[in-house]
């Protein structure tokens, strides 16, 4: 009886190329790891933390999940290794930057516009790798120093799509963890296909929670090995924030508060221990009465749900001390509806608030220099986001208090900085 024969599959000569391609893609890859490794140790010890996915079906340059570097053989292909090492460390800003959970229901492609922005102003500044030459990337240091939502506010009002296309182009594939069908077991695409297909990656809440977690661990241990220096300005900031023990916000505004008020002194009847000495002492004299303006952002990006929390708080101010005067107003880029309060005069939560516009810091120094409004203590409550400038710093003393639940690295740039935490 005859042996079964058992046919071979014949290798064309197209799949020995495009396997012969891809052995070479994923050396080179390797190869500007170790370049990372050496000239930027922090980006390369992150960049050994992701494993190497090809995605040639649904990815036509890279990607990154937070676990993995996705890559497009014919893209990569013809990169250079410092080529390559800019678009790895391109990926790795997205995730240290938290740019897929910062989206929200922002338009995606604007969104993706910025985050560019913000990645490639870091990568090309601090000389990691080298840009792309193929590619006209998204770059302006005219951005350097602001946030992906501050950067989106911009090129949303002032640019369409066609002229978007004009200033660049995306460099890579950028996931969406907000997608409804983003409700996957977290697989990888090899084991995520349909009809042979390749698909993008796709993850349950509770796995991109663990996404987030583990790569914060990454971020500090990958800080760690690199040592003091060797991070860029915007990642040490971030490690800051990590790692600093944080007061909370609301003992920093009382703080602030308490410092306004006065420690006089007056010359007060001896006790009887003093009476030998036949010197009369000065003692403490403490007024309670704080007197404070208070500025409401009430901007465009403000919801409705941040201007109930700003009156509450102020409301909160007030409780808390038996005697105050407080002046109050709102702002977008000007100042409306300044109201005082003491104990005997008004109802916080009676308070009309006006705005809706863009964002000026500065018409509120505008406004209390033209109505000699001296306060000794100013707060402001935001959401953060600017157009210009954040204010006149040697007027008075300011606290910002700053709501925002998405990019924790928003930091004044002058007076007291602190972030609402509910």
């Amino acid at each position: 009886m005859p042996c079964d024969q058992i046919e071979i599959p014949m290798i064309t000569k197209k799949e020995e190329k495009l396997n012969k391609i891809q052995q070479e893609v994923l050396d080179k890859i390797i190869v500007a790891r170790v370049g990372l490794l050496l000239r930027h140790p922090f980006f390369g010890n992150m960049a050994t933390r992701l494993g190497i996915q090809e995605c040639d079906e649904w990815c036509p340059t890279a990607a990154t999940d937070g676990r993995n570097l996705y890559y497009n053989t014919k893209f990569f292909s013809k990169l250079s290794a410092r080529e390559i090492e800019f678009v790895i460390a391109h990926e790795i800003l997205h995730c240290v930057f938290d740019h897929i959970g910062r989206t929200e229901q922002r338009d995606r492609q604007i969104y993706n516009v910025a985050c560019d922005y913000i990645v490639n102003n870091t990568l090309v500044r601090d000389n990691i790798g080298e840009k792309p030459k193929d590619i006209p990337i998204f770059q302006d240091f005219k951005y350097e120093g602001w946030s992906s939502e501050k950067v989106y506010d911009e090129i949303y009002k002032k640019y369409d799509d066609k002229q978007l296309k004009k200033l660049g182009q995306l460099l890579d594939e950028h996931l969406d963890w907000n997608d409804d069908q983003n409700n996957g077991s977290g697989k990888d695409d090899k084991d995520n296909k349909d009809g042979g297909k390749q698909k993008k990656p796709a993850f349950s809440k509770e796995e991109l929670r663990k996404i987030r977690d583990e790569i914060k661990d990454s971020i500090l241990q990958s800080a760690q090995a690199a040592g003091a220096g060797n991070l860029p300005k915007e990642v040490e900031r971030i490690i800051k924030n990590m790692t600093n023990p944080k007061m909370n916000w609301r003992e920093i505004l009382q703080t602030q508060i308490q410092s306004t008020i006065k420690s006089d002194y007056s010359f007060m009847r001896p006790s009887r221990k003093g009476w030998h000495s036949g010197v009369v002492l000065p003692g403490s004299q403490f007024e309670q009465t704080i007197d404070i303006a208070v500025a409401i952002d009430a901007s465009g990006s403000i919801s409705e749900k941040q201007l109930s929390i700003f009156l509450s708080e102020i409301k909160s101010i007030m409780d808390q001390y038996k005697d105050y005067r407080i002046k109050v107003w709102s702002f977008d880029t000007e100042v409306y509806n300044e109201q005082d309060y003491s104990p005997n005069n008004g109802d916080i939560s009676q308070y009309e608030i006006t705005g809706g516009g863009g964002t000026d810091f500065m018409c509120n120094w505008e406004y209390m220099k033209n109505n000699d409004i001296v306060p000794k203590k100013f707060i402001m409550f935001t959401d953060g986001y600017t157009y210009d400038s954040w204010g006149d710093p040697d007027y008075c003393d300011t606290v910002f208090v700053i709501h925002d639940n998405h990019n924790e690295r928003i930091e004044a740039p002058f007076g007291i900085t602190t972030k609402y935490e509910d």
